[in-house]
């Protein structure tokens, strides 16, 4: 027999490579359908991505030559000079759907990720689990879903991105996650809309199904909407940027030349003295950050609670704050199921938190009682008593009665509780206490518009933050211009024992409400 020379094995194998590297360059219709390899290209550092797996291949009998790699592009990279591990699914493989070498594939990523302390960052589309794979009692009873998906316990921060239709797997892996973000034109649904007419008789189209909208604006699923998958990619690395590698580092601090000490003059013209009239608080929160700069979470969700990262004095902060612009900053189910989220997220990659308050309190109604607010209120409370990371409250404006407690008010576990002059505190705004206690009185009184009167000032008095401050219920008030410097100041104190680790208490909580 004829020795075969390595140069020939070398042929062979390259051959072998090439022909899964050019399967979907073969299939694609044209230059704006992305290729996985090409997505991971512009998520990671150049040079950088060790693939693993690029010779697997289904292990149905037939199905070799038409599964490169089994759909699955995975391996590691760096993003900014930072590890991770990386999966990117491929749309012209089955399409995006997973047979047993894929999921293998996958599981191993994730095992190694949580091994190794290396972030996931997972580039999802697809149509989820494959037909001839999952078919039958044995095909399923095998691919349900890893431990590795389940148990994740926030070790590492999972990322993904869904970049086409998705359905099954990158859904779930999707809502499993600490980010996500959609591009817009996509849907992320459990099927697609054929599985569910022939399942349920409902006709829906993809948009109405699982578009960006239902997911932004109802449901919460997701963190941010892409306007393409440039706009996906940049959110995802840039969330990155605030986050730990694992669950034993803390969060990268960045160089800042913005004076920690900063008088912030602006807020003066921000925030009306009368409290009946609306502003931004987003004006207020990039005027006492950093540069300017805030990453905000769940923009459409629940959107009279701001949830976002920013940097203060270089040290990433976690950020929770009303939005008298929306509901006068009220919260309803969704603002907590938003704000229970965020404390998750902070408390299990040791990010402190900063609550600025300016709120009259939840929406009640009979609405919301079906939508379960007395849970969702207390789970988010729950959340917070468990949040260990330091904890600093600003009361802007009004914090009015059970809402108070909710944004780390006395007693909440927080540091310190700080107030504006502004502030006003109590059990219930004046008008509808005044109303609920004095209405009869009121009504019979010889001039009810000054009886009226009298009792607001009296309210308003008991409502001063100043009441508060001389029972050392809260820290101090202080002069709103102070912002910036007194938040820096109590965060360098509060992270001075161990950078502001906390005992992750929250990490095994669900990734969703």
């Amino acid at each position: 027999m004829e020795e075969v020379s390595m140069e020939q094995y070398i042929h062979d194998l390259q051959e072998r490579k090439k022909r899964s590297l050019d399967y979907g360059k073969n299939k694609r219709k044209d230059e704006q359908n992305a290729l996985a390899r090409e997505r991971i290209e512009k998520l990671v550092d150049p040079g950088t991505f060790l693939e693993l797996g690029l010779l697997a291949h289904s292990d149905v009998p037939g199905f070799e030559e038409k599964t490169p790699a089994d759909g699955l592009i995975c391996g590691l990279a760096k993003i900014n000079g930072r590890p991770v591990v990386v999966e990117a699914i491929d749309k012209y493989v089955m399409a995006g759907t997973e047979g047993a070498v894929h999921l293998r594939k996958s599981h191993m990523a994730h095992e190694y990720a949580i091994k190794r302390g290396l972030p996931i960052f997972n580039l999802a589309e697809g149509g989820g689990l494959r037909m001839p794979d999952g078919m039958g009692s044995d095909g399923i009873s095998d691919k349900l879903f890893p431990d590795s998906l389940l148990t994740v316990g926030r070790q590492v921060p999972m990322i993904t991105g869904i970049f086409g239709d998705s359905f099954g797997g990158p859904t779930w892996m999707a809502v499993s996650s600490d980010f996500v973000s959609q591009v817009k034109g996509t849907c992320m649904a459990v099927a697609g809309p054929r599985m569910l007419e022939m399942a349920t008789g409902e006709k829906v189209d993809l948009e109405e199904l699982g578009g960006w909208r239902v997911h932004a604006e109802e449901t919460g699923q997701i963190d941010h909407a892409g306007d393409d998958e440039a706009d996906t990619i940049a959110a995802m690395k840039e969330f990155f940027s605030f986050l730990p590698a694992h669950e034993d580092e803390l969060p990268p601090r960045r160089e800042t030349k913005d004076n920690p000490n900063r008088q912030v003059e602006e807020l003066l013209d921000i925030v009306p003295t009368r409290r009946t009239r609306a502003y931004d608080m987003k004006k207020v929160i990039k005027a006492i950050v950093d540069d300017g700069q805030f990453f905000e979470l769940k923009p459409l969700f629940g959107k009279s609670l701001l949830t976002g990262l920013a940097h203060l004095d270089g040290r990433v902060v976690g950020i929770i704050a009303n939005q008298p612009i929306q509901f006068a900053g009220s919260s309803g189910a969704e603002e907590c199921d938003k704000a229970t989220d965020f404390i998750c997220l902070c408390d299990s990659y040791h990010i402190p938190i900063i609550f600025l308050h300016d709120i009259p309190g939840f929406r009640v109604s009979s609405n919301a009682e079906k939508k379960r607010i007395p849970t969702k209120i207390m789970v988010w409370n729950q959340a917070l008593a468990r949040a260990t990371v330091p904890k600093v409250s600003i009361i802007i404006r009004k914090s009015i009665g059970a809402a108070f407690g909710n944004m780390c008010g006395p007693t909440m576990g927080g540091d310190f509780v700080f107030a504006w002059p502004t502030a006003e505190i109590n059990f219930t705004g004046p008008e509808v206490g005044i109303n609920v206690v004095y209405g009869k009185k009121l009504m019979q009184a010889d001039n009810p518009k000054e009886a009226r009167q009298e009792l607001l000032s009296k309210w308003e008095f008991d409502s001063s933050p100043f009441k508060a401050a001389s029972k050392y219920y809260i820290d101090d008030v202080i002069d709103p211009r102070d912002t910036r410097k007194i938040l820096a100041q109590s965060l360098e104190f509060a992270c001075s024992r161990d950078g502001g680790r906390s005992k992750r208490l929250l990490a095994d909580w669900p990734t969703g409400f």
